[in-house]
């Protein structure tokens, strides 16, 4: 069934807010458990959307793709952590970080159960078809952030539990990588290897997520296809 603009917008939006906010959510949640209570002073342990979202990335630049390239990216305002306040800064940061790509592989497992239960009707109306692409969606979208922040490319999320494992006197220039980040990931995009990486391990945390709730990828990947249309 093809989805007009208002409708496509939508199915990839809601997953997208949803995906953000639960990620920084879950950050805040698990550094405030270890002692830093910095993101709940700043309003931030919440899954109040507005509270995480970030004018460019959960806004415009979401908005900018479903227009020109048919399918949503986006990102919402760091949780900040002070390390000073954790128990024990090296070892709690791995815990920390991995929260957020961890909510994000649950969410996409939520998201194929959701598209299970919409599927198992005998007969689809309107609002079933537009539930299994928002789950389609949702899959794909978490599947990437899940995928995509455990890189260990600094500031990604990988790259704290790296820094928690390395010792202090390779953590430490590691940790210096940080300014040059998003030109080594926006390198690495337009020269292809970032594709050549992320593709082959998304594919198989989709598998995964579609295995656990009864589904079949294939069937997930044809309806990625229609609603990137």
């Amino acid at each position: 069934m093809p989805l007009d603009p208002i409708a496509q917008f939508t199915v990839w939006v809601i997953p997208v807010l949803f995906a953000v906010t639960v990620h920084e959510a879950a950050h805040a949640y698990v550094a405030n458990y270890y002692g830093d209570n910095t993101a709940k002073m700043l309003g931030r342990l919440t899954l109040n959307p507005i509270k995480h979202i970030d004018m460019l990335g959960t806004i415009v630049i979401p908005t900018a793709m479903v227009l020109l390239a048919g399918f949503v990216f986006g990102w919402a305002k760091p949780v900040p952590i002070d390390w000073r306040k954790l128990k024990n800064a090296k070892k709690n940061m791995i815990p920390i970080a991995f929260a957020g790509p961890f909510s994000n592989l649950l969410m996409g497992i939520f998201w194929a159960l959701t598209l299970r239960f919409a599927a198992s009707f005998d007969e689809l109306n309107t609002a079933l078809w537009f539930v299994i692409y928002m789950a389609s969606a949702g899959i794909y979208i978490n599947t990437i952030l899940f995928v995509l922040n455990l890189l260990p490319i600094p500031p990604l999320d990988g790259s704290r539990i790296v820094s928690g494992v390395l010792p202090t006197r390779m953590a430490i220039p590691y940790s210096k990588l940080e300014p040059y980040g998003f030109f080594i990931i926006v390198g690495l995009f337009f020269i292809g290897f970032l594709g050549q990486i992320l593709n082959p391990l998304i594919e198989s945390v989709i598998h995964m997520s579609t295995y656990l709730s009864g589904l079949d990828a294939t069937q997930i990947n044809g309806l990625l296809w229609i609603i990137r249309q």
